[in-house]
C-alpha cells in the first residue's frame, strides 16, 4: 500500500512519523508534543504504544494508531474512531466494542484506510511527517484499489460516410473567469461575503461595538529587529492555512487576513495575499494580523504578527498553553498550531 495519506481539517491530533500515524482527541494535547519527539526519531509502533500507555490505559479514552509495515499493516482502534479497511482479501470495518480495551488488526494486502473521527469531511489536505488537526484521516490512493477490469471487447470496423465540409465557426469571445469567493488582489471588494466594511480612518477600529484602542503605527518588516529579509515570495510554500471557512492559503508570500484588510504599504512587486473573513459582532480588526514566510532562525517555518488588533489573536501550539500575541511581535509557527481571532473565525497551521 502506499503511505501517501490525506486529511481533513477537525479537533484531534494527528502525530505523523515515517511509518506510524497517532490519532488523538484534543483533550489529550499534553500527549502531542512527547509523542512527536518518539515518531520523529523513528520509534516503532511498539515504542509509541508504550508512550501512549504510560499514564494508564484508564486515561486514554479514544484513540487510533496506524503503523505500516513491510509485509503488513497494524491498525489499533479504541473509543470513538472507526476505520474502513480495503484489502486484496476484501473489506472491513474495525471499532472497538463496548467494554473492550481496543480493536487491533494486522492486515496483508492493504490498499486503503480510511479512519474517521469526527463527522465525514473529504481528505484532500496532504497529511506529511508532524502534527496536525484532522477529523479524518485516509492512506493509500484511489490507484491502489484493486478495480474489476471489464473484458476486452473485439472493434467491428464501420463504415461511415466522409460528411460535406462545413464552414469554419466564428470564434466565439471566451467567458471571463469568476472572481475568487474568499480573498483576491487588493483593490477588489473586500467583502466577498456580502457583509458591508466599516469605513475607518486609517488604524482605527471605532466602529462602535469594538473595544476602543490605541492607534498603532505601521510596523517594519521584519518585526524582529536584526532578522534579514525574507524573499518577496518563496519557490515553495513554507506552511498551508486552513480557514475555519474552509479556506485554504499558501503561505508562498505575506497572508494579510482581516475584515477589510488594506495592503496599501506593499510595493507593487511585493503584493501580499489578502484574506477577507466575516466579522458579524466587528470582533476582528479591518487588518488583524499578517502570515508570512520566516528568514534566519525562521527560514523555512511561518511566522505570525499581530497587526495592532483592537481584540487581539489568541496562538495555540501543540504541547503549549495558548498566548496572547503582542501586537508587533513575530511568533514562529509549528505545524498544528491554531490561531484564533475572535467571532469563531480560527486558521490552523499545517504542512504545505
Amino acid at each position: 500500500m502506499s503511505t501517501e495519506a490525506r486529511f481533513a481539517p477537525g479537533d484531534w491530533y494527528a502525530v505523523v512519523g515515517e511509518q506510524v500515524t497517532v490519532l488523538l482527541p484534543g483533550s489529550q494535547r499534553a500527549r502531542v508534543a512527547g509523542l512527536w519527539d518518539l515518531a520523529d526519531s523513528g520509534a516503532d509502533a511498539d515504542a509509541l504504544l508504550d508512550a501512549l500507555l504510560a499514564e494508564g490505559l484508564s486515561s486514554l479514552d479514544h484513540v487510533a494508531l496506524v503503523a505500516h509495515g513491510d509485509d503488513a499493516t497494524r491498525l489499533i482502534v479504541r473509543g470513538a474512531p472507526t476505520a474502513a479497511v480495503a484489502a486484496t482479501s476484501g473489506e472491513e470495518i474495525v471499532s472497538a466494542a463496548a467494554g473492550a480495551a481496543w480493536a487491533e488488526r494486522l492486515v496483508t494486502g492493504v490498499t486503503s484506510i480510511r479512519v474517521t473521527l469526527t463527522g465525514d469531511g473529504a481528505a484532500e489536505h496532504l497529511l506529511t511527517p508532524g502534527i496536525a488537526r484532522v477529523s479524518v484521516v485516509e492512506f493509500g490512493t484511489p490507484s491502489d484499489a484493486v478495480a474489476a477490469v471489464p473484458p476486452e471487447v473485439p472493434e467491428v470496423p464501420v463504415l461511415v460516410a466522409e460528411p460535406e465540409p462545413e464552414p469554419e465557426p466564428t470564434p466565439e469571445p471566451e467567458p471571463e473567469p469568476a472572481a475568487p469567493m474568499s480573498f483576491g488582489e487588493p483593490e477588489e471588494d473586500p467583502t466577498p461575503t456580502g457583509e458591508t466594511p466599516v469605513v475607518e480612518e486609517p488604524w482605527s477600529d471605532n466602529d462602535g461595538q469594538t473595544q476602543a484602542g490605541v492607534p498603532v503605527p505601521d510596523f517594519d518588516r521584519p518585526p524582529i529587529p536584526g532578522q534579514e529579509m525574507a524573499p518577496d515570495v518563496v519557490s515553495q510554500p513554507v506552511a498551508s492555512l486552513v480557514f475555519s471557512t474552509g479556506d485554504v492559503v499558501a503561505v508562498d508570500r505575506t497572508v494579510l487576513v482581516g475584515r477589510a484588510p488594506e495592503a496599501r504599504r506593499f510595493a507593487s512587486h511585493d503584493q501580499p495575499h489578502v484574506v477577507t473573513v466575516a466579522s458579524p459582532h466587528q470582533e476582528i480588526s479591518s487588518t488583524h494580523l499578517e502570515i508570512r514566510p520566516g528568514a534566519g532562525a525562521d527560514h523555512g517555518s511561518a511566522i505570525v504578527t499581530d497587526l495592532g488588533s483592537t481584540n487581539g489573536t489568541v496562538l495555540a501550539q501543540p504541547g503549549l498553553d495558548p498566548e496572547d500575541l503582542k501586537a508587533g511581535i513575530a511568533v514562529s509557527l509549528i505545524p498544528g498550531a491554531v490561531l484564533d481571532l475572535g467571532d469563531g473565525v480560527t486558521i490552523q497551521v499545517t504542512n504545505p
